[in-house]
């Protein structure tokens, strides 16, 4: 594996001031999702200088494996030269271009590479730079498509509860996590949340059986647009593994009943793929290992595995056809949609899935990661461990044989309080969430292997135990 050497590090961590980067960050720099005021009564911002492979270092050298893949974004693991060189020949033939009205030649060559791994119909490559605007880019789109096709009361859209969909405003409002809404309503109308695939808080009367429990949720979608009406009601997005609420995989047959049901009522059925897709799972796109063809896939942060932003919304041919003719356009778009070097990175990085043959080490090892995460039982504080790939939540309750979860005071103090702090301090960068019920997610890059896996069950084993000495 090609990588950065150490003398090759960038020269700001020699830098003579690096020992204050905690207190200069402070004072101008202001962190996504984050409590700022922590840091203003004294606690110190982490500062992340290098990466290589599954570990990062901070700017006291401390190495940390990296069990997030950033924000489930580095597949192939930090320090790739390959996509550094592919960068720097990129910036010095095009630095950059916008595609509107204009093309460039990576931007077409990876269009051409996405549709090749999309289910068949889906020809239609839409850039921007983020998951959240692809996501964006979608909902306009199927708006626009319905006002032209005759039905312009299609307009509302259908998702799931707890499920991340983005913060723009379009994007925010299919967002099912209302903690995170609130202080932007009112936010744009129509928009209405249907229960997730999340078995393990499955209704009492729908425990017994995983398969009928998929069904059960999909039904509900068909309620959801027969109580708004169907002549209302344009889409239906899902993750095709959702993440908010800690990786809830989709039942056997749940997919093909939503795609059922979006054909029989003329809605267009989304898989929003920010987070599945490129390898997450073990395929370049979820819906393809799911055997599911939707009518728009959303996609973007594995693109590039970070080293670029690049997202993009792939639209069916159905989707696409009005804007064959007449002097019809999409009236949407971004200024870095399409970025030469971002495709250019996208190329590599997809080139390097093939070399490496990424997607097939994840469909080989998932076992072995998940039998490793489920050692973790044997602590009464592990309720669930659910997932795919190399996407995993860990649930944590009070009670295991009752499923009793922790109320919002004892969630602020196991997660915030001590989890996430320690889980860091014992070399441990992941994620501990509480947008539904107190969850751990690991996503690590797709290159990891056992050694790894153990050493994440290790660090989860201490500080957990430790965790259970503090509640039990």
């Amino acid at each position: 594996m090609a990588t950065t050497s150490e003398a090759d590090v960038v020269l700001y961590h020699d830098d003579e001031h690096h020992e204050n980067w905690s207190d200069r960050a402070k004072e101008n720099l202001w962190l996504a999702f984050s409590r700022m005021g922590n840091y203003e009564q004294g606690g110190s911002i982490p500062v992340i200088t290098r990466g290589e492979g599954v570990y990062v270092w901070d700017d006291r050298d401390k190495k940390i494996f990296d069990g997030l893949a950033g924000l489930f974004t580095v597949q192939i693991g930090h320090g790739r030269e390959e996509l550094v060189e592919a960068a720097a020949k990129q910036m010095r033939q095009l630095s950059f271009f916008p595609l509107w009205g204009y093309a460039n030649p990576p931007a077409i060559e990876l269009a051409e590479r996405l549709t090749s791994f999309t289910p068949k119909g889906l020809n239609h490559v839409f850039f921007s730079a983020t998951g959240g605007e692809s996501v964006e880019s979608a909902i306009k789109l199927i708006k626009q498509y319905y006002k032209m096709t005759g039905k312009p009361l299609k307009h509302k859209v259908i998702s799931r509860s707890i499920a991340y969909h983005g913060t723009t405003q379009g994007a925010l409002s299919i967002t099912g996590i209302p903690a995170a809404k609130q202080y932007f309503e009112p936010l744009i109308a129509g928009h209405h949340k249907v229960p997730n695939t999340n078995f393990y808080r499955a209704p009492l009367n729908h425990r017994d059986d995983y398969m009928e429990f998929g069904q059960w949720a999909a039904n509900r979608i068909e309620e959801m647009i027969n109580f708004e009406g169907a002549d209302t009601v344009a889409a239906v997005f899902v993750e095709p593994v959702q993440n908010s609420g800690g990786c809830f995989p989709p039942p056997p047959g749940y997919l093909e009943r939503v795609r059922e049901i979006c054909d029989k009522y003329d809605v267009m059925m989304v898989c929003d793929e920010t987070i599945t897709g490129f390898g997450r799972i073990g395929d370049y796109f979820a819906s393809r290992l799911f055997g599911i063809t939707p009518d728009i896939i959303t996609c973007g942060k594995g693109m590039t595995s970070g080293y670029f932003p690049m997202a993009a919304m792939i639209a069916s041919d159905k989707l696409y056809e009005p804007f064959r003719k007449d002097n019809n356009a999409f009236l949407h778009g971004f200024t870095f949609g399409g970025h030469p070097v971002g495709a250019a990175v996208a190329l590599a990085n997809l080139d390097i899935f093939e070399k490496e043959k990424i997607n097939e080490h994840v469909l080989e090892n998932e076992g072995k990661f998940y039998a490793t995460l489920e050692k973790l039982y044997d602590l009464p504080i592990v309720g669930d461990v659910r997932g795919a790939g190399y996407f995993y939540g860990i649930e944590m309750v009070k009670d295991r044989s009752t499923r009793e979860t922790f109320n919002s005071d004892e969630s602020e103090k196991l997660l915030r309080g001590f989890l996430s702090k320690k889980l860091y301090d014992s070399g441990l960068y992941c994620r501990t969430d509480d947008r539904g019920d107190p969850v751990i997610q690991l996503a690590p890059p797709l290159i990891a292997n056992q050694s790894h896996f153990d050493e994440i069950e290790g660090i989860l084993r201490s500080v957990l135990t430790e965790a259970c000495e503090l509640i039990f």
